[in-house]
């Protein structure tokens, strides 16, 4: 057994793990949270709890934030607000079609004494080699500009999806990976993207993770069309409720009901997996 406790950054931001150690930390706690760059502040979002096997590769928390951590996390998220207006004040000068997303502020490291990290977006690349002379000039530190996408600038902005519930980017998701119209197919969602897409402008990442639920269910459940018995009654499947477990049986009298999944017997030939899979209600 291993204990676990998870801690933000930003509120509702992005979840990371550490190891309490012998300490007892609660909700709502300010903890130092190691990092290449030092060690920087933290509040816990869930309590440290037992996990069921090992767990590997986490930085141990080095204890409860001090007043001055607190000071210092303080001071750096008003220079990091500082700084985030000196840039767009300078790129608006300049006339670069770059908008600025987020700033990192850096105040220790064994490369430099100070870092200012600004992540952008733009439509196309730009060439901000006056741009980084200006900016250095006006913070007085070393500047890195960072491009970045639609799906990372979502990740750093958070929000709330159409379901919701915070971002999944933000809070939990390590890894986006590609998402294809495909995947809505299968899902019986809509094929026009700008329906199902996420704050970001792209495909919803839910349709990734989300995937593996659909097929499993498809390939156990009835396809649509397929004759089943329902505690004794006949009856023709409409769709399927893959959330819920469930499909819909239509008896010849018209009458038609929602059915959880392990009460279904098939009673005809089942179709080839997602060959004619018809309607799939996302509900």
């Amino acid at each position: 057994m291993a204990r676990v406790m998870a801690v933000a950054f930003e509120r509702y931001g992005q979840l990371h793990y550490l190891d309490p150690g012998d300490r007892a930390y609660r909700v709502g706690d300010w903890v130092r949270y190691p990092t290449p760059d030092g060690v920087e502040v933290a509040q816990v979002v869930w309590a440290a709890d037992d996990v069921a096997g090992p767990v590997e590769g986490l930085p141990l928390c080095p204890g409860p934030a001090t007043v001055q951590d607190l000071r210092r996390d303080e001071t750096n998220r008003a220079q990091r607000a500082h700084a985030a207006e000196v840039a767009r004040d300078i790129i608006a000068r300049h006339g670069l079609p770059m908008k600025v997303v987020a700033v990192d502020y850096v105040d220790q490291s064994t490369q430099f004494d100070r870092l200012v990290a600004v992540y952008y977006t733009a439509p196309r690349r730009v060439d901000f080699r006056t741009l980084l002379g200006d900016l250095a000039r006006a913070l007085g530190s070393r500047i890195d500009l960072r491009q970045i996408g639609a799906r990372d600038a979502a990740r750093l902005i958070g929000g709330v999806g159409m379901c919701g519930r915070e971002l999944c980017c933000t809070t939990f998701l390590d890894d986006i990976d590609p998402v294809s119209m495909r995947l809505a197919r299968v899902q019986g969602l809509p094929p026009n993207p700008l329906q199902i897409a996420g704050a970001c402008g792209r495909l919803m990442c839910c349709l990734t993770y989300e995937h593996p639920l659909y097929v499993d269910f498809v390939l156990r459940a009835p396809a649509v069309g397929d004759w089943v018995d329902v505690e004794g009654r006949e009856g023709i499947v409409t769709a399927h409720h893959v959330p819920a477990g469930a499909v819909s049986v239509r008896h010849p009298g018209g009458e038609v009901v929602r059915c959880p999944l392990e009460s279904v017997c098939s009673t005809a030939r089942r179709r080839p997996a997602f060959a004619g899979a018809g309607e799939v209600a996302d509900e």
